[in-house]
């Protein structure tokens, strides 16, 4: 069975120009249920952290050094088929390669700095929750917390 949640991340970008409340009602007409969320600024340590799984790409250091850049909203998103579901709403990595009317088409600003972040598979949608949140900051709408 595929999972109910993914996380996402509106990245600082995003936030400077003042698209939270537009990507959030796109999330929210596709039928997600937003079970916890924060708004805060990531540290250097916990960017490094949070991205390790790229520390051995040519983009590492950029990423983190944007993700430091500014404040973020953090979102743990519920719907069957999460994952996969948030995943078509976001788009490609790469503005100009996204589908029309998908968040990084509309919201993105370039492929390094690409509007929101979101879980590749179920396992690491898991892994980015428990990163981010305790057990007692979610309200689950499938009731698994």
């Amino acid at each position: 069975m595929n999972g109910t949640k993914t996380l996402t991340i509106i990245k600082p970008g995003a936030v400077a120009n003042e698209y939270i409340g537009p990507i959030l009602e796109k999330i929210n007409s596709k039928g997600f249920h937003i079970s916890a969320m924060k708004f805060f600024r990531l540290t250097q340590s916990q960017a490094e952290r949070f991205y390790a799984i790229h520390m051995d790409k040519a983009f590492y250091k950029s990423l983190v050094e944007f993700m430091i850049s500014g404040p973020v909203l953090v979102a743990i998103l519920e719907k069957d088929n999460a994952v996969e579901e948030y995943r078509k709403i976001i788009g490609a990595t790469d503005p100009t390669k996204a589908e029309e009317g998908t968040i990084r088409k509309l919201f993105a600003e370039s492929i390094e700095r690409n509007a929101v972040h979101g879980s590749d598979s179920d396992e690491n949608a898991m892994r980015e929750c428990d990163f981010f949140f305790s057990k007692i900051e979610r309200f689950s709408k499938f009731g698994d917390d």
